[in-house]
């Protein structure tokens, strides 16, 4: 049932959206922001989620294009990568359409929890796996399958889903974050526009909701994708955990 959005209710909505592509875009996690505010604004919990994944598009485009600097010599890695999060998110939407989302959504916190680890120890992790493709290289098949994987996640609930993919980016792929946050940011705009493609063909979506937030989530994307590029490794990854660990701890409570 289509709702009317009053003033105030447009305005908190495209805040929500500008806030949630800039928080997309520098540590991934943004629709926690707006997924809640469409709720409050009335829509059912199922609308809000697949209208969130359809209006936050907009904001990973901004986000991608704002990263296109430090996505230069990376043309192996999207090569490879693109079709295992095609095929990933593609997974994800369907399985949400056969499947009940609560049980997802009980496990969603956890999932980001786990992501959010790998990023910690990373830095450990590295001194005893070695063997990651060199800078630029194409990624082998444990990074095309934690791909796939980190894709279906975003395809079918997206919660903190640039948290996940710069994790296992960061654990199978030999570079700097803020290259690697490049390379996220791209491969989410993949992800997230499968998802939103395939929302908007199968599922009801709130458009006059979508058409508030998208425009508002583009010119965050590019912001916090500015912001971000500023920050050193240490302070983004840092970021990113605590970050992270709010969202794991939003999706808990809910």
């Amino acid at each position: 049932m289509p709702i009317d959005l009053t003033l105030w209710q447009g305005f908190i909505l495209a805040g929500a959206g500008f806030v949630s592509g800039a928080l997309n875009a520098a540590a991934g996690g943004g629709t926690l922001v707006s997924f809640p505010v469409l709720i409050a604004t009335g829509y059912p919990p199922l609308t809000a989620n697949v209208t969130n994944n359809v209006a936050a598009f907009p904001g990973y485009v901004g986000g991608a294009w704002g990263y296109r600097r430090s996505l230069a010599g990376q043309r192996k890695r999207t090569v490879v990568l693109t079709p295992a999060s095609v095929l990933g998110s593609l997974t994800g939407v369907g399985l949400i359409l056969a499947s009940s989302q609560t049980a997802f959504e009980d496990i969603a916190p956890f999932l980001v929890l786990v992501a959010c680890g790998l990023l910690a120890i990373e830095p450990y992790l590295g001194r005893f796996l070695g063997g990651r493709r060199d800078q630029n290289g194409r990624p082998g098949v444990g990074a095309f399958l934690t791909q796939t994987l980190a894709a279906a996640y975003g395809g079918y609930f997206g919660a903190a889903l640039g948290v996940a993919v710069l994790a296992l980016l960061n654990l199978t792929l030999d570079d700097t974050l803020q290259r690697l946050n490049a390379l996220k940011a791209f491969l989410q705009m993949v992800i997230g526009g499968v998802a939103a493609l395939g929302f908007a063909v199968l599922t009801p979506v709130a458009w006059t909701a979508v058409a508030v937030i998208a425009p508002t989530s583009i010119v965050g994307g590019q912001v916090g994708a500015q912001l971000a590029q500023r920050m050193s490794d240490r302070v983004l990854r840092i970021s990113i955990i605590i970050y992270g660990i709010a969202a794991a701890a939003w999706l808990f409570f809910q």
